[in-house]
């Protein structure tokens, strides 16, 4: 099931931000990251909750 990226740019900022820092700082925990993603992009509730899902969507495919 593939998952549907609302338009803006600040979800698609956080989710190379996140990306990266995945690479960088393997030790954090992705919702350390989504967490700290939304204030870094001031993203919406709403915003940082579809993000939450798309990580949990992308490591139930991995």
């Amino acid at each position: 099931m593939s998952t549907i990226i609302p338009e803006g740019q600040g979800i698609r900022k956080a989710i190379e931000w996140i990306e990266q820092e995945r690479k960088d700082r393997p030790e954090k925990k992705t919702l350390q990251l989504i967490d700290s993603a939304g204030m870094r992009f001031n993203l919406a509730p709403n915003a940082t909750e579809f993000l939450v899902r798309f990580y949990q969507e992308k490591s139930r495919a991995s």
